[in-house]
């Protein structure tokens, strides 16, 4: 098992990467999502890969970070979605986003993946939907907008959830709640009351 690979980005295409390392070029399929927050060619960078082995071929698939990479591996772990099926899915919505409409029931989001109808989109909701945590949604989508600074992402981490379940004592479901709260944007100076503002405004025109 590859675990990550650490090395020069030698060359990026419209579907792949190729990463050196010590002298050995990898080719590594990853979803655009990806590719879009590469550094440029010549710059070192690590991938987390997950290594794909079947009898005419081995292939390796990679995130920029070990989250993405678990929710790529839910995706293959659901009969009938393989390797290329979850890939094209994280390319169509990022992982982030995948994450969101999965705890949001949000099929019309997840369906505009190629070759993903309402149907298929509704299957992945019921499989996955119990493995993933709601706080960990919350805190990885924080995380990537903030590129790491701790203390607005435990902040924002801990508001959003705050301001799910107040928007549940309302009487907004759970899905109605995420999908609202996760569309919004926030700052180290967000507060829970400006939050509920605004993600009622989202409900507003859900």
């Amino acid at each position: 098992m590859i675990s990550y690979i650490k090395g020069e980005l030698a060359d990026v295409t419209e579907q792949s990467i190729v990463l050196e390392c010590a002298g050995i070029g990898y080719e590594i399929a990853v979803p655009v999502s990806t590719l879009t927050e590469l550094p440029s060619i010549g710059n070192e960078v690590k991938i987390h890969t997950y290594l794909y082995v079947r009898e005419d071929a081995v292939n390796l698939y990679g995130f920029l970070t070990k989250e993405d990479l678990y929710v790529f591996k839910l995706l293959i772990g659901v009969n009938g979605i393989g390797p290329k099926g979850a890939l094209g899915i994280l390319s169509a919505i990022t992982p982030d986003e995948l994450r969101f409409a999965i705890l949001a029931d949000d099929v019309k989001t997840i369906a505009k993946a190629p070759g993903i109808g309402n149907k298929t989109a509704q299957k992945l909701i019921i499989e996955l939907k119990d493995k993933l945590k709601l706080s960990d949604v919350f805190e990885q989508s924080l995380a990537a907008k903030t590129k790491g600074v701790e203390s607005v992402e435990t902040a924002g981490q801990d508001i959003r959830s705050e301001a799910v379940q107040a928007l549940a004592s309302l009487g907004y479901s759970l899905s109605e709640a995420t999908k609202a709260v996760g569309k919004v944007e926030i700052t180290a100076d967000t507060t829970v009351e400006q939050l509920l503002k605004d993600a009622l405004k989202k409900i507003s025109i859900l």
